[in-house]
């Protein structure tokens, strides 16, 4: 390569720079959602499953994550297939946290990356079996919260409804884990 191709070519910094105002009309968007960094708690995810669903928010932390034109409530969880085949649910899982979830169905949206893969939605009488293991586990360890229990992708495909595909998707299959899931990445080393 020349010098002459090279000076001419953008440099990441001038890429960046260049894509920051989408960027910026991206985050003013989700403003409007009520979500105030794209980049913080799925911001950006939110905000496409936001529109989708046809859900919006109220911007805090308080509650479940969405609400839909008739008042019901949702709870959202996103998961990147990149990284892991599970989702994330709460650092502070407790009863009164429980008692929330079991009021409201649950949106369940898969990514690869940022690309979104599908959307199941639950029933609470299919999230029960987590709900009553939650509670016992908190109660047999004499109160204390239990820090981010999981929800498997199996168990969301095997009693979900899936109700969105990319367009011209046929359906949903569970890919091979990928080579960046955090399984490795957390592995400990030995002394």
């Amino acid at each position: 390569m020349t010098q002459a191709n090279h000076s001419a070519e953008e440099t990441d910094k001038q890429k960046f720079e260049r894509l920051f105002p989408c960027i910026r009309e991206y985050q003013v968007l989700a403003s409007k959602y009520k979500i105030n960094d794209i980049f913080q708690d799925n911001g950006g995810k939110y905000l496409q499953l936001l529109m989708i669903l046809g859900l919006t928010t109220d911007g805090t932390r308080e509650g479940n994550d969405a609400v839909d034109s008739f008042g019901n409530e949702y709870e959202i969880k996103t998961v990147n297939l990149e990284l892991q085949h599970q989702f994330t649910t709460h650092h502070h899982m407790n009863p009164a946290i429980i008692a929330k979830y079991r009021k409201v169905d649950w949106y369940f949206a898969a990514f690869k990356n940022i690309e979104l893969q599908v959307i199941y939605r639950l029933k609470p009488d299919h999230m029960e079996s987590f709900y009553a293991r939650w509670e016992k586990k908190w109660h047999d360890d004499g109160g204390k919260d239990i820090n981010n229990p999981k929800i498997p992708l199996a168990h969301v495909m095997e009693y979900g409804e899936i109700i969105w595909l990319p367009e011209g998707s046929a359906g949903f299959v569970r890919p091979k884990p990928g080579p960046n899931r955090l399984a490795k990445a957390r592995r400990k080393k030995s002394p």
